[in-house]
């Protein structure tokens, strides 16, 4: 069975802040290098508001899809604004993860990457920050949980930045784990060790070796997926740990991220039905991002 890719044309069209480094260049060289490979690609749809509310207040869904005039930019903080195209395409990535997880509940695919920006796992339910603005990830772990009454649910963010968005939304759910991997002291200042039976950080020093890190990665996260089982593995991809990207201090290379997606695919083989959803969240070095994302995915 082919996996499936998912984004949507609405996903470059958000310009990103003005002077950093999440633009529309980001999603078009992941899909340039994904083109030449077997998948099944499908359109994201737009996350409905029943979804949005899974996560988020009604206030901050209001925030964001609030009317922007075209040439007008809102910021949000330092580093997140709207723009006029900046709604359609968070929906679009938030209803990208809730799109993937219907395919493989479904059995139309067991694996799929969703190819959207702007990334998500930031993003707080009263709060858009660090270029996210809805929590795709964690809305969809939610709608795995509530649609589908699964019981065991894993969330896994090898992004540089800790998922401390994702971690607020799922951190008190019954049925969830959530795991990060991370470079820490770093952005956005949390991600911490925590003792929490459901959370899983990963605080790694600026330097790590891809083989300390690979270690930390296969002794924490891969052992405690196997004892959790979780019935659907929900993944935020996030390819600025490597060497090369400029937002991170990690010397992951594009071979680590082919062990990634290999590891988690044989997890989710022998414990999760098959059963892997991956997003794009961050990497900035676009030759980097190109070449991890198309080895990640070719691996699954």
């Amino acid at each position: 069975m082919k996996t499936a890719l998912i984004s949507h044309p609405d996903c470059l069209a958000h310009a990103g802040t003005a002077g950093y480094q999440e633009v529309p260049q980001r999603l078009s060289v992941v899909l340039s290098a994904l083109a030449d490979l077997d998948l099944l690609e499908l359109d994201a749809p737009l996350a409905t508001r029943e979804d949005l509310l899974r996560v988020h207040s009604e206030a901050h869904i209001d925030r964001i899809l609030q009317t922007v005039a075209p040439g007008q930019t809102i910021d949000l903080d330092d580093d997140t604004a709207l723009d006029c195209f900046t709604a359609d395409a968070a929906l679009r990535a938030a209803g990208a993860v809730c799109s993937a997880v219907d395919g493989v509940m479904n059995k139309d695919y067991t694996k799929a990457f969703c190819a959207v920006r702007p990334p998500g796992h930031h993003a707080e339910p009263e709060q858009a920050m660090g270029f996210c603005y809805f929590s795709a990830i964690a809305i969809a772990a939610l709608r795995a949980k509530q649609v589908y009454g699964l019981a065991r649910i894993a969330v896994v963010d090898f992004d540089v930045h800790h998922g401390n968005g994702t971690q607020t939304a799922l951190s008190n759910i019954p049925g969830m784990y959530f795991a990060s991997i991370h470079q820490h002291p770093h952005y956005p200042g949390t991600g911490a060790e925590v003792d929490h039976p459901n959370i899983r950080n990963i605080p790694m020093p600026a330097g790590t070796s891809a083989e300390d890190w690979r270690t930390a990665f296969s002794d924490k996260i891969i052992q405690d997926l196997q004892a959790f089982r979780p019935e659907i593995i929900l993944v935020s991809a996030g390819f600025d740990a490597h060497k090369d990207d400029p937002l991170g201090e990690f010397n992951l290379t594009e071979q680590d991220y082919a062990w990634l997606g290999v590891s988690l695919s044989e997890t989710a083989e022998k414990y999760s039905n098959d059963r892997l959803v991956s997003v794009l969240e961050g990497g900035y070095n676009l030759r980097a991002l190109a070449k991890s994302a198309r080895t990640y995915v070719e691996a699954l």
